[in-house]
């Protein structure tokens, strides 16, 4: 009886039915790390996007007639010309009162926010209190007015 050991195979060889096995340095073919399912599969920006969303899910439970017809958007930076009233640092967050033929419009930048916050649990906290200051802007009111818990630390 003779014992055959299998030959290794070469990068660039190919299998059965001609499917390449390997890339062109024999490091095997390469996948995400995450599956798509997972939470951490997200982006950074995605995750950004959901707290905008989170923030602004928890104000429309007592501001849902003034925000209908309000869109919130998500920017990487703010442009580079700063509005008239705005001076010094980089803004984190922007209103668009209503203009004919647009609608009103709040925008938060997503970096300026990320940089000034130290871990996910501040990030949050400084996402909401951005879209908070923003409507309230909006609407003509107070931010303490618009979420009463915003001091408060929850």
């Amino acid at each position: 009886m003779v014992l055959r050991r299998p030959v290794p195979a070469l990068p660039g060889d190919r299998g059965a039915g001609g499917v390449r096995r390997r890339d062109r340095r024999g490091r095997g073919i390469r996948g995400p790390l995450l599956p798509s399912t997972l939470p951490a599969h997200r982006t950074r920006a995605e995750r950004f996007d959901d707290l905008v969303l989170d923030s602004v899910e928890r104000l429309e439970v007592r501001w849902g007639k003034y925000l209908d017809g309000v869109e919130f958007a998500v920017e990487d930076v703010p442009p580079s010309n700063p509005a008239p009233w705005e001076s010094g640092g980089v803004p984190l967050g922007r209103c668009f009162p209503d203009q004919p033929g647009l609608p009103p419009r709040i925008v938060v930048y997503r970096r300026p926010v990320e940089s000034r916050a130290g871990d996910a649990d501040e990030l949050a906290d400084l996402v909401h209190e951005v879209v908070v200051e923003q409507v309230a802007h909006l609407l003509g009111r107070s931010p303490d007015e618009v979420d009463p818990e915003l001091g408060d630390g929850r």
